[in-house]
Parts: structure tokens; sequence; C-alpha cells
């Protein structure tokens, strides 16, 4: 790899993190995660988040190309939300960083 690409894979990769640094957007992963989901179950299954909130984290998630929207275009707005390949294997290292936080518990406390 270039430094030129090695450069721009280190802002890309540090604008995921800053999307992914968010108070929301791992719960969001994670629902998704469960399968398809449409806007409202997400907010009715995610406590405390705000619609505003909600929006902006699907917003930021579905650009970093994490998350993908798909619009039924019905006469009642039908919007589901799902993970991109991309969005998956990213939650699988984020339950990998969960294990290996819970082996190292104790040395991290």
């Amino acid at each position: 790899m270039s430094e030129t690409e090695e450069q721009q894979a280190r802002a890309v990769a540090r604008r995921v993190f800053a999307a992914l640094s968010t108070k929301w957007a791992l719960r969001v992963l994670e629902e998704i995660g469960d399968g398809e989901r449409r806007f409202g179950e997400l907010h009715r299954s995610i406590e405390g988040v705000s619609y505003k909130m909600l929006t902006e984290t699907l917003r930021s998630l579905e650009r970093e190309g994490l998350v993908a929207r798909r619009d039924h275009h019905t006469a009642n707005p039908r919007v589901e939300y799902s993970l991109t390949p991309a969005g998956d294997e990213l939650l699988r290292l984020v339950h990998g960083m969960c294990a290996w936080s819970r082996a190292h518990l104790a040395e991290l406390m």
C-alpha cells in the first residue's frame, strides 16, 4: 500500500470511529444486527433516543457505509434499515472487543 493509500485508509478509519463514538451508534448497530428494522421499531427498542438523534445516527451510519436504507415507496411511508456487509463485519469485531474486555476485566478495572 502506498503512503497516499495508507493516509486515505487512516482518514476513513478516523471518520468511521468518529461516527461510532456517538452515544447511540453502537446501540443502533446492535438493534439492526438482529435483522432489518423499521424506524419506529428502532425508536421503541432504544430507550432514551430522540427521533432527531436516531435520524442523525442512522444517516451517519448510512453515510459511512455501515447501514443500508430501503424505502418501499408505499402510500404509508415504509423505510427499513439493515446492516451492510461492512456493518455486519464491524459488529462482529465489536462483539470480539466486548469478549476481550470481559476476558481482561480485572486488569482493565
